[in-house]
């Protein structure tokens, strides 16, 4: 006699909705948005702050809360790559819990830069099985990219973001005048996103770039146009997450500056930024397309031009052939054994290439010099 087969099928419906709000003056005593969720009577929080925005801020995030009677635990933490570790997890970890809150109406709030966004919202991701968090981005690369969409993590093994989770927070809330004390590095970090994103999907954007990018850019993106470019930026990238919040469609056009970059970034993390290594990806594949026809001569030209003009240096010293098919085979691996590498078809238009071979690359590392001089001549 044997045991009778039984099946259970559970299914369930769980529905993803954030906010991503403009909100100047976040600090403000008058401006709510930090207590818009969550309960505000004899009510905690644990805010994790990055260590640089901690100097500048400190008192005036504690004068908020304190204002409104709320008990915060403030938490500095080193933003940078090379902090995004299980350790640095552990750490926020232990603090947090040495300040219990709420499961569900005491969200924790986050601070900083995408480093620090992606490993907090790993924190809440698990700490007692999922708990909410607030996203408050202070370096551009996290206003228009690493804090609105869902994604957190931290690098595992030499990995990067080899553990995470798709955790939503209950809000992002975005102040353009945190921006104002960012090194101009940390700005040209950010606007290399803002460039994927005109290239690949939105000539519009570009065009604003050309006409506006250069003193967007010298304002800290303070001035007006900025400000219009930076909502257009966040609009268009979250276009292309809200339909594929989980990835499970892997042909995405936000990967755009993603299957080289990888690599580099892997390899000399203690000095480039992660904008800088997506930079250096998009030339590659501006030349890439270039010699396969997608693009047009004129169209390469002006991409050169725009970089030129928007002042961003380009370190093609560490380029190396190897390395960068290398880090393509590990992408078609990350991507379901397909290279899947989003490549401009004319500028503001996509196609996923899944044939590219190792002498393109090659090929376009040894043209990249040429290209930068013949257009730096023409500035």
């Amino acid at each position: 006699m044997t045991d009778r087969t039984q099946t259970w099928r559970v299914t369930h419906q769980h529905t993803i909705e954030y906010e991503v709000v403009n909100s100047p003056n976040l600090f403000h005593p008058q401006n709510l948005s930090l207590l818009s969720a969550g309960k505000t009577q004899n009510a905690r929080r644990f805010v994790v702050v990055d260590t640089t925005v901690y100097k500048n801020h400190a008192s005036q995030i504690r004068s908020y809360f304190e204002s409104h009677q709320i008990e915060a635990q403030i938490y500095p933490f080193p933003g940078g790559e090379e902090n995004k570790t299980p350790e640095n997890f552990i750490s926020i970890v232990r603090a947090l819990d040495a300040f219990p809150i709420h499961r569900r109406d005491e969200p924790i709030i986050a601070i900083g830069g995408g480093v620090l966004t992606d490993i907090v919202g790993f924190v809440a991701s698990t700490y007692r099985r999922g708990i909410p968090h607030i996203k408050v981005p202070t370096t551009l690369m996290g206003y228009v990219d690493a804090s609105i969409g869902i994604k957190t993590g931290l690098n595992f093994d030499g990995h990067k973001n080899r553990l995470g989770a798709f955790t939503p927070p209950q809000k992002v809330l975005l102040d353009r005048s945190l921006l104002k004390t960012l090194p101009r590095r940390h700005i040209l970090n950010g606007v290399c996103e803002i460039i994927k994103l005109a290239v690949i999907k939105d000539i519009e954007l570009f065009q604003m770039l050309e006409c506006h990018g250069s003193q967007s850019v010298d304002s800290n993106f303070q001035d007006e146009q900025g400000g219009i470019i930076l909502d257009r930026a966040i609009s268009g990238m979250l276009e292309e997450l809200q339909p594929n919040l989980f990835e499970e469609e892997l042909a995405r056009k936000v990967d755009f500056g993603h299957t080289f970059s990888y690599g580099l970034e892997t390899r000399h993390e203690a000095h480039l930024f992660h904008g800088e290594a997506v930079l250096l990806d998009i030339v590659l594949s501006m030349l890439i397309a270039r010699s396969r026809g997608m693009l047009s001569e004129a169209e390469t030209g002006r991409f050169f031009n725009l970089i030129a003009a928007l002042g961003i240096s380009l370190n093609t010293a560490i380029l190396d052939t190897e390395l960068l098919w290398e880090s393509l085979e590990e992408r078609t691996y990350h991507r379901n054994r397909l290279q899947r590498v989003p490549m401009p078809n004319g500028l503001g238009e996509c196609i996923f290439l899944n044939d590219i071979c190792r002498d393109e690359i090659e090929s376009a590392v040894k043209n990249l010099e040429d290209w930068i001089a013949i257009k730096h001549d023409h500035i």
